[in-house]
C-alpha cells in the first residue's frame, strides 16, 4: 500500500485565496512553478491576493487552490516495508518530485543570478551547481529504475549487493553536493532584502534538501538492508541530515 499524503482541510486551505501571491510563493515550495505556468506574477506583482489575481486572469480559483493543496507532501512511510511497496513509494514520492523540483530551482537560480548580480550575498554559480545535481540525480534514478528496482521487486539475487554498493556510493556524492549547496546559500538563508523569487528559491532548496535526505534514508536504511548481509546495514546515508 502506498503512503497516503494528508492534505489540509479544504476550508483551511481556502485561506490561501486571500494571501498575497508573493506570500504564498515564499511559504509553499513548488508554488512558483504553478504561478509561472498560470502567468501569475509572484515577484513584482506579488502583493496582489491569489483571489484577485485569479479573477483578473479569469482562472478557476477552486482549481488553483486544489493544485496548490497538492503541493503539501507528507513524508510518512507506506504501511508495509515490503520492497515492492517501498519502491513504489520512493518512485511516486521522491523520483517524480525531484524531476519537477530541480528544473524549477535552476530556472529561479538563473533569474536571481541575472537580476541581482551586484548583490554582495549573491550565490554566484548556484544555477551551475543545481544543474550538476540534476544531472547526477537523473542518472542515479535511471539506474535504479532500469536495473536495481526491478531486481529487488523480483526478490533480489546474490549479486544484487554490487549495484547496491554503487548506488550507496552515489548517495554519498549527493550528500556532498547538498553540503556545497548549504555552504553556497548560507544554509538556504536569504538576505533581508531578498526579492520573492530569491526567497522562494531558498525555500525550494530547503525542501529539496529535506526530500533528498529522506529519499536516501529510505533506500540506505530501510530498503537496501533487506538485500544485504547484516553487517552492511549500518552504512550511513552520506548526508548530514
Amino acid at each position: 500500500m502506498n503512503a497516503r499524503i494528508e492534505l489540509p482541510e479544504p476550508q483551511l486551505f481556502l485561506n490561501r485565496a486571500d494571501q498575497a501571491l508573493g506570500q504564498i510563493a515564499v511559504q509553499l515550495a513548488g508554488a512558483t512553478a504553478v504561478f509561472r505556468r498560470l502567468k501569475l506574477d509572484f515577484c513584482c506583482g506579488g502583493q496582489i491576493s491569489l483571489r484577485q489575481a485569479a479573477q483578473d486572469r479569469k482562472l478557476d480559483l477552486a482549481a488553483v487552490l486544489e493544485e496548490l493543496a497538492g503541493l503539501q507532501r507528507g513524508s510518512d512511510l507506506p504501511h508495509s516495508t515490503a520492497p515492492a511497496a517501498l519502491i513504489d513509494h520512493i518512485l511516486e514520492r521522491y523520483h517524480a518530485l525531484h524531476r519537477v523540483q530541480l528544473p524549477e530551482l535552476i530556472r529561479m537560480a538563473r533569474r536571481v543570478e541575472a537580476v541581482h548580480r551586484e548583490h554582495p550575498d549573491l550565490p554566484a554559480g548556484l544555477a551551475q551547481l543545481l544543474e550538476a545535481m540534476e544531472r547526477e540525480l537523473l542518472s542515479h534514478m535511471e539506474k535504479e529504475e532500469a536495473i536495481l528496482f526491478p531486481m529487488l521487486k523480483a526478490g533480489g539475487n546474490p549479486f544484487v549487493v554490487h549495484p547496491i554498493g554503487v548506488l550507496r556510493s552515489e548517495h554519498t556524492g549527493h550528500g556532498e553536493l547538498l553540503e556545497r549547496l548549504a555552504a553556497m546559500t548560507h544554509d538556504a538563508t536569504p538576505p533581508a532584502d531578498a526579492c520573492n523569487t530569491w526567497q522562494a528559491l531558498y525555500l525550494g532548496i530547503r525542501q529539496l534538501n529535506d526530500d533528498l535526505i529522506n529519499h536516501i534514508h529510505l533506500e540506505n536504511n530501510v530498503l537496501f538492508p533487506q538485500f544485504e548481509p547484516s553487517q552492511s546495514s549500518g552504512n550511513g546515508c552520506g548526508c548530514a541530515g
